[in-house]
Formats: C-alpha cells, sequence, structure tokens
C-alpha cells in the first residue's frame, strides 16, 4: 500500500518529527512510506516515521563516534550510499553477539525437533492444457478441454499417459507426463496444493494456474524424514545467530533513542522494535 499527504490524517501531517533538533520532512516520511506495506495509510506512516528516526539515531551516532566505512558493493554490482556505509560500520564496531555454541544449538534443536524433516517427496504425471487468463475466450475453451480430458480419465484411469501425449502442451508429453520427483516450491503454488490434497492414485479436477490448466495424477508419495541434529545445526546456528543479533540491534537502538531528544515520535520497546 503507497501512503500519500492525502490519505494521512491531519493531526499526524502537523506533528513535526525530528531527532536531537533534526526535522525529518514530511515529504520524507510520505515517500519512504511506500517501501511499508500496511493496512491503512497511518500505519504506513507511522512505520516510515519509525524507520527514518532509527536511521537518522544511527547516523547521528556513527558521525559523533568518527565511525569510517567505504562503501561496499554486492555480487549484483549495487553499491552501497555513503549514509548505509556509516550505518553498517556503526553496526560492525558497536553491536556484537557471541555465535550460538552446539548447546544452544542442541537446545533448540530438542525443542522443535519438527521443523526439522527432509521434504515430502511427490511422484506426478500431469496433463497442461495451456491459456492466458488475458484472453477470455480461449481461456474458457481450454477449462472445457481441462473437463472433457478427465472425464475421459475417470472412465479409464489407464488412459492417463495416451492422453497426456497426445493433448499436453508441457514438454513431460514426451514421457507420458510425467513429471518425476517433485517437493515443495519446485512448482506453482496451487499445483503444489493440488499435490498435498490427492490421494496416492487419485487424478485432480482441472487445477488453475499462470500456465493453463493442468489434470494432476499422483503416483506416490513419499514422506518427509526426521533430519539428524548434525545435519539441522546449520541452520539453526544462521537462525540463532540472525536472532540475536535482530535483539543485540534494537537494544543498541533503545540505548541511543533512550538519550536523544525525540519529538512527534515514539518508539516501541527493544522487544518489539523492527530494525530495517
Amino acid at each position: 500500500m503507497v501512503s500519500s499527504l492525502n490519505t494521512v490524517p491531519a493531526h499526524a501531517l502537523r506533528r513535526v518529527v525530528s531527532v536531537n533538533g533534526i526535522i525529518i520532512s514530511q515529504d520524507a516520511i510520505s515517500q519512504e512510506a511506500q517501501n511499508h506495506p500496511s493496512p491503512t495509510p497511518i500505519a504506513a506512516w507511522t512505520a516510515a516515521t519509525r524507520a527514518l528516526v532509527v536511521r537518522e539515531l544511527l547516523l547521528q551516532e556513527a558521525r559523533s563516534l568518527g565511525i569510517k566505512a567505504a562503501s561496499l558493493t554486492d555480487e549484483n554490482g549495487r553499491r552501497e550510499t555513503d549514509e548505509e556505509a556509516l550505518i553498517r560500520g556503526l553496526i560492525e564496531t558497536c553491536v556484537t553477539t557471541p555465535s550460538p555454541d552446539a548447546d544452544a544449538c542442541r537446545r533448540y534443536y530438542e525443542r522443535n525437533k519438527a521443523r526439522f524433516r527432509s521434504p515430502e517427496i511427490f511422484e506426478c504425471s500431469h496433463i497442461l492444457i495451456a491459456a492466458r487468463k488475458d484472453q477470455a475466450v480461449a481461456f474458457e475453451a481450454a477449462r472445457g478441454r481441462a473437463e472433457v480430458i478427465r472425464g475421459l480419465l475417470l472412465d479409464d484411469p489407464s488412459a492417463f499417459a495416451d492422453l497426456a501425449a497426445t493433448h499436453s502442451d508441457c514438454s513431460s508429453r514426451a514421457t507420458s507426463g510425467n513429471l518425476g520427483q517433485i517437493t515443495s516450491g519446485m512448482t506453482t503454488p496451487e499445483f503444489e496444493r493440488a499435490l498435498f490434497d490427492l490421494e496416492v492414485g487419485e487424478i485432480s479436477q482441472p487445477i488453475e494456474t499462470r500456465y493453463g490448466f493442468h489434470i494432476i495424477h499422483l503416483i506416490r508419495r513419499i514422506a518427509g524424514e526426521p533430519l539428524p541434529f548434525c545435519a539441522a545445526r546449520p541452520t539453526i546456528e544462521c537462525y540463532l545467530a540472525a536472532r540475536s543479533t535482530r535483539t543485540a540491534l534494537a537494544q543498541f537502538i533503545s540505548l541511543i533513542a533512550g538519550r536523544a531528544e525525540l519529538a512527534g515520535v515514539e518508539l516501541p520497546s527493544p522487544r518489539m522494535l523492527r530494525v530495517h
């Protein structure tokens, strides 16, 4: 959602927002609000105001400490702005968090074992009747073709391979529609939801995706297995390290905010503070 000056309540626009006397303009807040999708304009405005206040707090702290940091360029060629580099330098200098040790990782693993499983595997075939939704007549004709083909399959499920080879618009028609083994994230969300809902051996209703209509035959389903701690540990270490960093950064921001003169804004507690 994009917030603008004419959709934000007047009382918010009248409020002067400043950090140690440095005013954050309404234009800057309005522009920043575009980066904070929210259910209402005032929620986007509030989130944008807090984000800019936090940014100004960090920049003022970095400058007061004489932090120096050269801008970095990422693997895609995007270069940090001078202010982004300054904030990164401040965080690297002032915010330190210990790496999670084996005991902490083990405790998290034991409390959350259900999260650490190998993915469920589906072996399936499909018939795709390609269609574009912006071509209404052709789209409805494709839906009709898919329904006719499914009717034929209900009468004779053994005809799936022949019908896929004859009618499917997917390259998998060369293998009788067989897609091999699929795990979560490999297909469209609609296709994946249909797979999870099917029983082994069942043939789906025509499933609409951005590619058209799919008729899916679930051949086999292999349940995920619990991952041992050694396999789960790298993921747990990354998660716990990121969580500790977010907590430490929120506490650091709360500390410098506590000794700053803020006007026109209230920052949440460290626990609720979202740092971007």
